[in-house]
């Protein structure tokens, strides 16, 4: 039996349609036993169908070039000092 870390650490393959039949039966049998794993399974499942159903929209320039100045700083934040 699965344990919930190893649940979630598989739930991208779960949602997958084309994940294989026996791995999808492994996970299928720990969500129907685990009632946390079943709501975050069934919490995402929505949430996908919500953001299917939605228009992209397109982010104004300023918010995008705060985004990109952030995201570097935190790439570069993670990168170890050179010397």
């Amino acid at each position: 039996m699965l344990t919930c870390k190893q649940f979630l650490q598989e739930l991208n393959d779960y949602l997958d349609p084309n994940t294989d039949a026996e791995m999808k039966r492994r996970l299928e049998s720990h969500v129907t036993e685990c009632p946390n794993c079943f709501v975050i399974v069934d919490t995402t499942q929505r949430t996908l169908q919500i953001y299917k159903g939605i228009e992209p929209q397109s982010i104004p320039e300023d918010v995008k070039t705060r985004l990109l100045k952030a995201l570097d700083r935190k790439i570069a934040a993670r990168k170890p000092a050179q010397g």
